[in-house]
């Protein structure tokens, strides 16, 4: 609540340099801010008597949204980003596969591999394990395993993460 939208009878205010004004009527405190061509601004409504601050609101609104966005500057958004191998795959499809990999990694993005089998592939699941930890293997030097292979219904998943 900021100027004529505070109704209490009585507020405890601050000055715009944090020094206590004391206690005074509503009307009384935006007296003081208006000769001080600022505005009265409630910060503490459920205090007894509510605490009022003299500040230039719009310089304060602006410094407040100013700072918010230099936090979402500074946030860094992980994508998933997802490759798909087989359980038959050749070795210079793997190879291929790899280098994009490790193309997604640099980026710093999180990566997700995963096998898919089709009719009675899933009775060889320990082959796709051995696919996944050479896999793993390759990219090494740029992502560590951050779960291990895991079967779910009908595709096998593992999640590699970019070393610091």
């Amino acid at each position: 609540m900021i100027n004529q939208q505070i109704r209490d009878r009585e507020i405890r205010l601050i000055g715009n340099d944090g020094s206590q004004l004391g206690i005074m009527s509503a009307r009384d405190a935006q007296k003081i801010a208006d000769e001080k061509k600022l505005d009265l601004v409630k910060i503490s409504p459920s205090a007894k008597p509510p605490v009022c601050k003299l500040m230039d609101y719009s310089k304060y609104k602006f410094d407040t949204q100013k700072k918010e966005k230099e936090a979402r500057k500074k946030q860094k958004t992980v994508t998933v980003k997802e490759i798909r191998l087989s359980p038959n795959i050749d070795t210079h499809d793997v190879q291929v596969k790899v280098k994009n990999a490790l193309k997604f990694l640099k980026d710093g993005n999180k990566l997700k591999v995963s096998i898919r089998f089709r009719g009675r592939e899933l009775g060889r699941a320990d082959m796709a394990v051995g696919i996944m930890k050479d896999f793993a293997e390759q990219v090494s030097e740029f992502g560590t395993i951050d779960k291990q292979p895991k079967v779910e219904a009908r595709t096998m998943t593992m999640f590699i993460v970019p070393k610091a």
